[in-house]
């Protein structure tokens, strides 16, 4: 079992910034990726980045390309998700997510909502 934890989230003005972090404990060893989802009200759950663990290689989609950066401290077992130039359209709540080597993400913590006002 992994259990994953989110803070961070907020109320911000577009064009801000904010930095989410996920704390992960329990049986961590073998996270193969971490990732950051969002949610919007009415809308499927989607992908926004993730990372490799050991590679440290990162992936995002295409609408966050050159506004967020996902990192990690191995040692803290932390996952951030640094996010800047906001827009009202990444309103959402942002969950962290665990790759145990599956390509799936089977454990997720709570969420943590994110609000860009215009």
């Amino acid at each position: 079992q992994v259990q994953l934890v989110e803070s961070g989230g907020g109320l911000v003005q577009a064009g801000g910034s904010l930095r989410l972090s996920c704390a992960a404990s329990g049986r961590t060893t073998r996270t193969y990726a971490m990732g950051w989802f969002r949610q919007a009200p009415g809308r499927e759950r989607e992908f926004v980045a993730r990372i490799i663990w050991s590679a440290g290689i990162t992936d995002y989609t295409d609408s966050v390309k050159g506004r967020f950066t996902i990192s990690k401290d191995n040692a803290k077992k932390m996952v951030y998700l640094q996010m800047s130039s906001l827009k009202p359209e990444d309103t959402a709540v942002y969950y962290c997510g665990a790759d145990l080597g599956d390509g799936k993400y089977r454990y997720w913590g709570q969420g943590t909502q994110v609000t860009v006002s215009s």
